[in-house]
């Protein structure tokens, strides 16, 4: 039987391959007794309420129940788009077309408010605008692709090419894909340094961050002041603010019970030679498939690896063992890769609501901005800042996602912890083997 650990290279790590270059911060300075408002979660979403605040004169604390970007906000790909999860993802199926149009077009302003926070603020955070390819699964997903391609144009002005199998050659040197859909627009950044410097601007602009103060129960508004209890001791805060996604914990179970915590695993590749490089990706795009449990690809920023990302299988794994089974998955897509070795594999939680819609509003007295979808860099940094901008009176308009429908996990008993999991991963697993079995007949 082979050593599957061969796949692993001298330098293994468990840590995101983002932290080589910006690894998460530590804050233990003591917290304050008062605090205008307390931002629960030091991830894209948070970092940028607090940011917002802060520039317009709020006390504003943020804390985190580890480190500072030790969650999802550095555990991703760092893909960028606007509203392609709603359309692709199926999230507008049965939303009213008025509400769809708003969702999309708040969609599109996540997408710019992004590119223009970089550009303004000179945030260190390689952005990347090079294009996504999305590949069928099997032949009958390219039609599906281009349905929502056309969708997607219509929509978001986004620019659509078609790749029939033909010429995928041109996006990418795999026989794995039937053919796709790329976009121009969509692009990438570094999470890691893209979290750096949203610690920075928030910092700067006057905010407090503390790491390691979990927070353990939030109390009623009392005398003007919730108390708010936290690993570390107790604050008052006239305002609390929940932008914890996927890592919902206890603090709130009423949020907890309205999102799934899911895993999702990437490894890193080893730096590999220029024109192996140059045939797995030529145009540096993101990359992502029609999968019920997809598999995303992209380069390393700098263009020398190969990152790869996907579930390994029903159950949760730690990450030396996933290793080996996500590069057996690489290879099916690249057999090219054979013999390189991965570096890092690392695992984060994607915040996913019943509805498949991110929400943001306010529940018993506590604001809130939650459930990325897979789809957090732009949106969840957009939601923060509407979510601060709300906190400020200063929105021109409300934002499309920002609804008192917060629907909970219709699955009896749900308390925050995903028992069911295994079984929803078997049975998407079995579809898309069954989708590829018939596509061989």
């Amino acid at each position: 039987m082979p050593d599957e650990t061969a796949v692993l290279a001298p330098n293994f790590t468990t840590d995101p391959y983002w932290w080589d270059a910006a690894p998460p911060a530590t804050a233990r300075e003591a917290l304050p007794e008062t605090t205008d408002v307390l931002v629960v979660g030091s991830g894209y979403c948070g970092l940028s309420a607090a940011a917002e605040l802060a520039r317009n004169g709020v006390d504003v604390t943020v804390v985190d129940a580890e480190e500072l970007g030790a969650g999802a906000s550095t555990r991703s790909g760092g893909m960028v788009s606007s509203g392609q999860k709603l359309v692709i993802g199926g999230a507008v199926k049965g939303v009213d077309a008025a509400r769809m149009e708003r969702l999309l077009a708040d969609s599109i302003s996540s997408y710019e408010h992004l590119r223009t926070l970089i550009a303004e603020k000179q945030l260190d955070a390689d952005l990347g605008v090079f294009g996504r390819y999305f590949g069928a699964h099997v032949p009958r997903h390219y039609d599906r692709l281009r349905r929502h391609g056309e969708l997607l144009a219509r929509h978001t002005g986004v620019t659509v090419h078609e790749i029939p199998k033909s010429r995928q050659h041109e996006v990418t040197q795999t026989d794995f894909y039937h053919g796709g859909i790329v976009i121009d627009e969509y692009g990438g950044l570094h999470p890691g340094k893209y979290h750096r410097a949203l610690r920075r601007l928030a910092t700067e602009s006057g905010a407090r961050l503390r790491s390691h103060a979990p927070v353990l129960k939030v109390g009623p508004l009392t005398n003007g002041f919730h108390s708010v209890e936290t690993g570390r001791g107790t604050i008052r805060a006239r305002n609390v603010f929940f932008g914890t996604n996927g890592y919902t914990g206890q603090g709130n179970p009423d949020l907890r019970k309205r999102i799934v915590g899911v895993r999702s695993y990437q490894i890193a590749t080893e730096p590999l030679p220029p024109e192996l490089m140059a045939q797995i990706n030529p145009g540096r795009r993101m990359i992502t498939d029609s999968k019920r449990e997809l598999v995303y690809s992209r380069p390393s920023p700098d263009g020398t690896r190969v990152l790869f990302g996907c579930r390994p299988g029903l159950f949760d794994l730690p990450e030396r063992e996933a290793a080996p089974r996500l590069h057996a998955m690489m290879l099916k897509v690249w057999p090219q890769l054979a013999g390189y070795r991965v570096t890092h594999c690392w695992s984060g939680k994607v915040g996913m609501t019943a509805d498949k819609i991110a929400h943001m509003g306010r529940r018993d007295g506590i604001d809130f901005a939650l459930g990325c979808n897979g789809n957090g860099v732009a949106l969840m940094t957009y939601l923060g800042h509407q979510s601060a901008l709300k906190l400020l009176g200063h929105q021109n308009q409300p934002s499309a996602f920002d609804s008192p429908a917060f629907p909970e996990i219709p699955v009896p008993f749900y308390d925050g912890r995903p028992w069911f999991l295994p079984i929803v991963s078997g049975w998407y697993h079995l579809q898309d083997a069954i989708d590829r079995r018939m596509a061989r007949l």
